[in-house]
């Protein structure tokens, strides 16, 4: 395993996570998973040959112990992916305001647990891939969405901060805004009421951050914006 590739993506579910996860797995990597609920990553895990974990991004504790747990298991990761995020919908002034916390702990403050227990990793190394998922509402607040926006304008200012900073030390660190529905299953109401490719292939999205993974140093992308055909933006 010493000359294998490593990845670690968290915040896994059954949709852009799990594309990851077999991507990762055909192009001959090592995959470890978490969730703050391992048992239902069960079949992926079969089906990657992957580890499962259970983990609380939001918890610097939890994403020690996540941490110290793959390295001990496949030894540090060379890709880690930051995929979990929460929502707290409705007008600002009927937001509870310990949901908007919540939203906030895990789309954002989790995202930079991560991405530090990665770096502290990778930069020892001298070399990794830290990539960050956001959406439509990192770069645009819409209307009953402020907790949302708020996590993901975050991510997005840390993943720009973290591409600076360590991008010189040979860390490559890219941001996804993700603008336009995943697809479910195609025959989803969302994905019906699209047409085709009118929402998002989780395993097109997952071929992306392969490429960016795989980006010569010469030619890095620090964010990159991907949207079905038929979006307006």
């Amino acid at each position: 395993m010493a000359d294998q590739e490593k990845a670690l993506i968290v915040g896994v579910g059954g949709g852009l996570s799990a594309s990851l996860a077999r991507l990762f797995h055909k192009e001959g990597m090592a995959v470890a998973v978490a969730s703050r609920n391992p048992d239902r990553l069960a079949d992926l895990a079969s089906e990657t040959s992957a580890t499962a974990y259970g983990c609380d991004a939001s918890d610097p504790t939890s994403v020690d112990a996540l941490f110290a747990a793959v390295d001990g298991d496949m030894g540090a990761p060379d890709i880690v992916v930051y995929n979990a995020s929460n929502r707290a919908r409705g007008p600002v002034e009927d937001l509870d305001p310990e949901a908007v916390r919540t939203a906030i702990m895990i789309s954002c403050f989790g995202g930079f647990l991560v991405a530090q227990a990665a770096a502290r990793r990778m930069v020892a190394r001298g070399s990794g891939t830290i990539l960050l998922t956001g959406a439509s509402a990192s770069v645009k607040g819409y209307p009953n969405s402020s907790a949302f926006a708020m996590g993901k304008f975050g991510l997005r200012g840390l993943a720009q901060s973290l591409a600076r900073e360590l991008q010189p030390k040979n860390i490559h660190v890219g941001h996804f805004v993700i603008d336009g529905g995943i697809m479910v299953t195609t025959s989803d109401d969302r994905t019906v009421a699209r047409g085709e490719d009118g929402t998002l292939h989780p395993d097109a999205i997952a071929d992306s951050y392969l490429h960016v993974h795989r980006q010569h140093r010469s030619s890095w992308t620090w964010e990159m914006e991907l949207r079905p055909w038929v979006e307006n933006f």
